[in-house]
């Protein structure tokens, strides 16, 4: 499942792409892609078509379009005097999970369609900054279909900052995203706020990593990445983390997502791409994630010869470094 680089990979390319334009016309090929959408398509069609994305934004791995209100917006009026009474902020957001295999792509109109498209938004003409005409459509496609897309209300902020990373911030988040953390590359992601709630967990720090309500965006991947940067134990117990070891953690997660962010993102399936249809490459520079038996490359600078363990984890894989990263004692799993 895509992490949180990859969702951001796709958010910067549907600002470049999306935002600004106006969906014309909505069509869903396969109902199972917007089976959480409960009102069904012909809602779905209704609130899309003439609506406009006022951005791109994301949380964690959740991902979502701010929509202005047009055609047959839910909630209509509603919307229309609600728009008036805040500055015409968005009221409803179309939210995209990627799941498994799912892909937003930018394409021309006359470009074949993919094997398994499943909805396809037909956006207004736009030029980008050399004058050249935008692609014309945003298709959503998924093989294995765990993933889909569906309209969600937009709700404040529980802190009044913006609900996610995006280029025009707003301080809404879609109702379904609300619970969800901040992540560590949000500019309002509070270390205090992490360090105070992690310290009061009785749990492993890979298992506090991973829960999206205490920090979002960290999946399999790079919390073994970060951990290892780290030089600290999956299992080791989050109580007893002091500031300094649980500051740097935060500053390596930041730095292996930002690696990865700068290499488009980690791709071990060749279904995950971003909107231009471009595989993450960021798997060629892990250290620890799917390197069992293959040299700790921190330990073979020193002159080691130690060798990345693999230890099954909450039926999955954890990769650790047995001499750099020292199982504890009162570990927990």
């Amino acid at each position: 499942m895509p992490e949180l680089p990859e969702v951001e990979v796709v958010r910067r390319g549907l600002a470049r792409w999306v935002r600004g334009r106006t969906i014309t016309r909505a069509e869903v090929l396969d109902e199972r892609s917007i089976r959480r959408h409960v009102l069904g398509a012909e809602d779905l069609r209704g609130n899309l078509e003439g609506a406009t994305v006022v951005d791109a934004v994301r949380r964690g791995k959740f991902l979502w379009l701010p929509l202005s209100a047009g055609g047959n917006f839910r909630g209509d009026v509603a919307a229309a005097a609600n728009a008036k009474n805040d500055g015409g902020a968005p009221r409803l957001a179309l939210m995209a999970h990627l799941g498994m295999s799912g892909q937003l792509l930018i394409e021309d109109a006359d470009a074949p369609d993919e094997k398994h498209l499943k909805v396809r938004l037909d956006l207004s003409p736009a030029l980008d900054a050399e004058g050249r005409a935008m692609p014309a459509e945003l298709r959503f496609v998924d093989q294995r279909i765990f993933g889909g897309m569906f309209l969600a209300d937009l709700v404040p902020t529980a802190d009044g900052h913006p609900g996610g990373l995006a280029e025009t911030p707003l301080p809404l988040v879609p109702a379904e995203a609300a619970h969800i953390a901040r992540d560590p590359l949000d500019p309002a992601f509070s270390f205090d706020d992490f360090y105070r709630r992690l310290r009061a967990r009785r749990t492993g720090i890979k298992r506090a990593l991973l829960d999206q309500g205490l920090i979002s965006g960290v999946g399999n991947i790079y919390a073994d990445e970060a951990l290892w940067a780290a030089k600290l134990h999956f299992a080791r117990p989050t109580d007893t983390l002091r500031r300094k070891e649980a500051l740097a953690l935060v500053e390596a997660t930041r730095d292996v997502m930002n690696r990865a962010l700068e290499a488009g993102g980690t791709s071990f399936d060749s279904l995950y791409v971003n909107v231009n249809g471009a595989s993450g490459y960021f798997a060629r520079s892990l250290n620890a994630y799917g390197r069992e038996g293959l040299p700790c490359q921190r330990c073979a600078g020193l002159g080691l010869d130690t060798r990345i363990r693999r230890d099954s984890f909450m039926n999955r894989s954890s990769y650790t470094c047995p001499v750099c990263q020292r199982r504890p004692r009162n570990g927990r799993w």
